[in-house]
């Protein structure tokens, strides 16, 4: 799915993700599933974590909150008591591990192309976790040779990309590497980042 933001007439943004462009009454439906999903799980992470300190430990009388809640609850006391006698301590660890990296998991990708008149460009692609920042690099205009859309082999199937020939350089820079859009999209792309660029002649 491919959005253009405009903020002013020399600056455009190019934005692809892989999240669903279609949108219907299910859609937001989804997406609180997904949200109270990592909220459960966030939960389970902390009741096994909980257990793990009270059985290597003495529980303390004053925990805060949800800590207090999940300590006295009989759902969580026969749930830890299962974990803890039919699983080993590192199945443990690892369910642990697992349903964290899950929870922090984003559910889609993004990739952006911010074209700025005059000053140059700037590719960003977002994180897989939310933990991670965003890979950004800017392009300086005085830097820039040319945009072109390549055509290359992935598999057995045919791909297309929209490369950066940046001076000095032995390689391009690739906008959009991990999602590689269409070849609809990357000519669209190409067309409105070099007409914003560059100041129009006469």
């Amino acid at each position: 799915m491919l959005t253009i933001k405009r903020q002013t007439s020399t600056t455009v943004l190019y934005t692809v993700s892989t999240r669903s462009p279609v949108v219907t009454w299910s859609t937001p439906a989804s997406q609180y599933g997904l949200l109270l999903a990592r909220l459960l799980a966030g939960i389970f992470v902390l009741a096994l974590l909980l257990n793990e300190y009270c059985h290597a430990f003495r529980c303390p009388q004053n925990l805060p909150g949800i800590f207090s809640a999940l300590s006295t609850s009989p759902t969580h006391n026969t749930l830890a008591a299962w974990f803890t006698h039919a699983l080993p301590w590192y199945y443990r660890a690892l369910l642990a591990t697992a349903t964290t990296w899950l929870i922090f998991t984003k559910s889609h990708l993004e990739e952006s192309l911010l074209v700025i008149r005059g000053l140059g460009v700037q590719t960003s692609t977002s994180s897989p976790s939310y933990l991670w920042t965003s890979t950004t690099r800017f392009i300086p205009t005085s830097s820039i040779q040319d945009f072109f859309i390549h055509e290359a082999f992935r598999g057995f199937e045919v791909r297309y990309y929209l490369s950066i020939v940046v001076e000095d350089e032995e390689d391009v820079v690739v906008v959009f590497p991990s999602i590689l859009p269409r070849r609809e999209v990357l000519e669209q792309v190409w067309r409105g980042a070099k007409g914003c660029l560059y100041e129009p002649k006469g």
